[in-house]
């Protein structure tokens, strides 16, 4: 089955609403994943040409940036709790596969116009299957995907409310651009608001695909001290605060 027969076989679209929903962030503040950071003028472009093309049927507004979902990892915790925690032992098991695997900086390509039941998106393609091999790494949690589910995509925006999907096909075969080609040249850290529907990200820390190297951003030192492994003396349990 196409992605877009899959789009079809269900007659309405997900809607989506504006609210903060306690019942899953629980008071945790930030959600953290691993992804491309894409947040370039032509990819913004990109991005901002496909919403025009389905207009009032997104919600309102959506403040992500670009960017390619590799992994996600939780909400950051010093000693996790919960299936949804991401604690400094997963973080060392992931750059660990990483540092394994060796990947090297490799090209991605952002084509048409296409949609979940949720959320319409660009897709994106790799050269050498290097997005899954990649997902492979940095996935795994109760909330990724497995791995013969997963799509590499660029999200457009989210669905404000139940629309027809046949109507909104037509809007997808409207929207007309030639592939885009970027180098991919690292792996990024990414953090959001958890009360924020399509809130922004923030940059926390990037892998360098060249040599392997983890830094982490000024806007990530909270999460480094986070993930660091418990010394002598701590107490466990704190979660990020941002």
């Amino acid at each position: 089955m196409t992605l877009r027969q899959a789009f079809l076989a269900a007659p309405l679209t997900l809607p989506n609403v504006r609210r903060d929903f306690v019942e899953w962030h629980r008071g945790r503040p930030c959600f953290v994943l691993w992804a491309l950071d894409l947040d370039l003028p032509e990819v913004r472009a990109r991005q901002q040409a496909a919403a025009d093309q389905l207009g009032a049927l997104l919600l309102e507004p959506y403040r992500r940036q670009p960017h390619l979902t590799l992994g996600l990892c939780g909400f950051p915790s010093a000693a996790p709790a919960a299936a949804d925690e991401f604690g400094p032992v997963r973080l060392a098991a992931q750059l660990d596969a990483l540092r394994t695997l060796r990947p090297p900086p490799f090209d991605v390509e952002i084509g048409a116009l296409e949609s979940f039941a949720s959320a319409p998106f660009l897709t994106t393609e790799a050269t050498c299957g290097s997005l899954d091999r990649l997902h492979a790494c940095l996935a795994g949690g109760p909330m990724d995907p497995p791995a013969h589910a997963y799509v590499p995509h660029l999200t457009v925006g989210l669905y404000a409310g139940a629309w027809p999907t046949v109507e909104i096909d037509r809007r997808l075969d409207t929207y007309a651009a030639s592939p885009l080609r970027l180098r991919i040249e690292r792996l990024s850290l990414l953090g959001y608001a958890a009360a924020e529907v399509g809130g922004p990200l923030t940059r926390l820390a990037d892998y360098e695909l060249s040599d392997g190297r983890f830094r982490w951003h000024p806007a990530g030192e909270a999460l480094a001290s986070c993930l660091q492994p418990p010394s002598p003396g701590r107490e466990p349990g704190s979660l990020l605060k941002v």
